[in-house]
């Protein structure tokens, strides 16, 4: 990736990786405690800007750091891994997490403290990890850009555009350096989009390998919680904690080439590919083809017929509301008329299963012998950050269909699905990025066949970590 001469050199906050930072927490030669308050230093200073966190847990997370400390030299000796061993995380305000309230972006929802983490939060504080904060997303996670009544997530390495969504607080905590890496969940591209409009490696697990139970039902299977980090590395050390699958962490690549589809194509005409994009994947593909991969052209069949994913996005989003116990009143107009049309979509009988089985059979058809498809990060650079919470649903629908049409269908079908960091758009001054999709396999072969490749790519065309840090 080419820095924009305004990025170097490399923001002085900028932390360990989660790996590095693990590592010298289980050596001694820092602590839990230490590389809390330094996160917390770096939160202090960089998110009034930014947006980023909806809740700081300093008092908290210092409080579990130094138990944490005082019981390292015995969980080691006990045999406990800790493979993220001090390590300071943010979770994303769409999942419990044990005396905090759990928001989802709206000021209908409940500030009474959850009970019990969520699964997920409970592997990675049995990993070592410490919950340094909660962070924001747009109100029950609808939509693509992060903004609510509790303010703006912007993206830090262009303050004036979104930090996408709806994991965008997690995305930007990462990308400034606030924390190393991040809970995210995606249920229409919720870590994809994110971390393609911020330079970050972020993964959505295929079907299964991580808990999800989100909502009422995580929008009918679609939803999947994953990782948002700097580094491949960092990336699948999350997933694998997330997953409780430990040969997650390091992934490894088949001893042969792999022949990999270069997907191009629009999926949709309500969206532009903007050639700064196009580009981005075909230079992916130059750099897959120096590395002995096999590059081929491949036209995906692509849905003409949208309302199988619409349906389970806009019923998902009722359903949520219905969970929380929120009446359509209660919300943003953009998100009640999203609730309304989940509702009519369900009387109709839009959520059928016979497109989606369809669908699925002509998309293993095309993609029969190929191991992993590449397509365009997003369509176009995420648009401004502000505002997107008062505005109508329908300008909401199109700004995000518009700007990243490329993710969504792999939550209809369960696939595993990465983004990777891949070059920078001078116009918009934001990252460049690339979608990595990989046929749905057992035991999350998927997902580490994806991390592999994006470590590879990592080595031959490596990214900045993290955005400049804001001048004084």
């Amino acid at each position: 990736m080419t820095l924009p001469s305004a990025a170097e050199p490399a923001a002085p906050t900028t932390p360990s990786t989660a790996t590095q930072t693990a590592a010298a927490v289980r050596a001694g030669t820092t602590t839990a405690v230490a590389e809390t308050r330094a996160a917390l230093d770096r939160i202090a200073a960089l998110d009034p800007a930014l947006g980023a966190f909806q809740v700081v847990r300093a008092e908290a997370a210092l409080a579990e750091a130094a138990t944490f400390d005082a019981a390292l030299a015995g969980r080691l000796a006990a045999g406990e891994d800790l493979p993220l061993a001090g390590v300071p995380i943010a979770i994303k305000d769409n999942v419990p997490v044990a005396g905090e309230p759990m928001r989802e972006g709206s000021a209908a929802t409940s500030a009474a403290p959850r009970e019990a983490d969520h699964p997920v939060v409970a592997r990675l504080r049995a990993a070592g990890a410490i919950v340094i904060g909660i962070t924001r997303v747009p109100e029950l996670c609808v939509f693509g850009t992060t903004d609510s009544v509790y303010g703006t997530t912007r993206n830090p390495w262009n303050p004036e555009r979104t930090s996408g969504g709806s994991s965008g607080g997690s995305a930007a905590a990462v990308a400034s350096g606030m924390v190393a890496v991040a809970h995210a969940a995606d249920g229409m591209g919720s870590i994809r989009i994110p971390a393609a409009n911020c330079g970050l490696v972020g993964v959505k697990p295929g079907s299964g390998l991580v808990p999800a139970d989100m909502g009422a039902h995580s929008w009918f299977g679609m939803s999947e919680n994953g990782p948002l980090a700097t580094t491949a590395a960092d990336a699948a050390l999350l997933l694998s904690v997330m997953a409780g699958a430990p040969a997650l962490a390091l992934p490894s690549l088949p001893d042969r080439p792999l022949r990999v589809g270069l997907a191009t194509g629009i999926p949709t005409p309500l969206a532009r590919l903007d050639p700064r994009w196009k580009a981005a994947a075909d230079r992916t593909a130059d750099v897959l083809r120096s590395l002995g991969h096999e590059v081929v052209d491949l036209a995906l069949p692509y849905p003409a017929d949208p309302v199988p994913v619409l349906a389970r996005w806009f019923a998902g989003a009722a359903d949520d509301a219905a969970h929380e116990g929120l009446a359509p009143r209660d919300l943003e107009p953009r998100v009640r008329a999203h609730v309304r049309a989940g509702r009519v979509l369900r009387r109709l009988g839009a959520l059928r299963s016979g497109p989606v089985d369809r669908l699925r059979s002509r998309m293993d058809v095309a993609t029969s012998g190929f191991d992993v498809i590449l397509t365009p990060g997003l369509a176009q650079p995420g648009p401004v950050a502000e505002g997107w919470h008062r505005r109508g649903w329908v300008a909401n629908l199109r700004a995000n269909i518009g700007y990243a049409p490329y993710a969504a269908l792999w939550n209809l079908l369960g696939w595993p699905a990465a983004i990777v960091p891949a070059g920078w758009h001078e116009g918009a001054r934001v990252p460049l990025a690339v979608q990595l999709v990989a046929r749905p396999a057992v035991d999350g072969a998927g997902e580490a066949l994806l991390l592999g490749l994006a470590a590879q790519l990592e080595g031959a065309a490596p990214w900045p970590r993290t955005a400049p840090a804001p001048a004084a």
